[in-house]
């Protein structure tokens, strides 16, 4: 009788340690050593980017899996679908997929329009209700008569349309962007301007177009997201 009870106190006494043990190790282990790469990978694979984002800065073992190209590709490829335009910065081939994700999410939010945001995207252009009458009634958009009237920039300063454009007239016309700044490098005036006509202030959409408006006119950058080598500035621009 004594023989059995030592023993189930004996048995009894191990236990307990094995639960502590176990409650000391469900505290204590690395989640990446007791699963593997292989499964967090799986597991990261249901998180959205930004707390995969924030996995890579819980250590380097974390890091390792929550960097990896294969779980950004799609991401990445989720975030620029049905994306206006694709950044020329994305094309970086040396670039992680995580360090893309990271820069396309920056320059979507862009509102600093570059020569080569406005030379790589063919423009729509209509009059707003303050334009006269006279210049609403040339706009096939405006009557309804037609697609909007089109506006390109080109690399070395000049300004077009399309051929028989009723608006245009073959007048020359020029372009400039003017961005002015106050301290610490944050901006306070940026616009476009064509020849001496009012300003137009640049603004940025969701699905990351861009629009330049005054109270006269408008233009709205046409999507482009299939053109070959993508468009913008191939280095970041803030």
């Amino acid at each position: 009788m004594a023989d059995r009870k030592l023993a189930r106190a004996e048995a009894e006494a191990e236990e307990r340690d094995r639960r502590k043990r176990g409650r000391r190790w469900r505290r204590g282990s690395d989640p990446v050593e007791a699963l593997g790469e292989g499964v967090m990978g799986l597991v990261m694979e249901l998180l959205d980017a930004r707390s995969v984002a924030r996995c890579t800065a819980v250590s380097r073992a974390w890091y390792g899996v929550a960097a990896d190209n294969r779980l950004w590709a799609p991401k990445c490829a989720e975030l620029m679908a049905g994306k206006a335009h694709i950044p020329r910065l994305t094309m970086i081939r040396t670039a992680s997929k995580l360090s893309t994700y990271s820069m396309a999410i920056m320059d979507g939010k862009r509102n600093r329009i570059t020569k080569e945001d406005l030379c790589d995207h063919a423009w729509e252009y209509c009059f707003t209700i303050a334009a006269p009458e006279y210049w609403r009634n040339l706009d096939p958009s405006w009557k309804h008569t037609g697609p909007p009237m089109r506006r390109y920039f080109h690399q070395d300063g000049y300004h077009s349309a399309e051929p028989h454009d009723a608006v245009w007239g073959g007048h020359e016309c020029e372009y400039t962007i003017m961005t002015s700044f106050v301290g610490d490098g944050k901006i306070r005036d940026h616009y476009v301007r064509i020849n001496q006509w009012p300003p137009m202030k640049v603004s940025r959409k969701d699905d990351w177009s861009w629009e330049l408006s005054n109270h006269l006119y408008r233009y709205n950058s046409i999507p482009d997201a299939e053109k070959k080598g993508c468009t913008g500035p191939l280095l970041p621009v803030w």
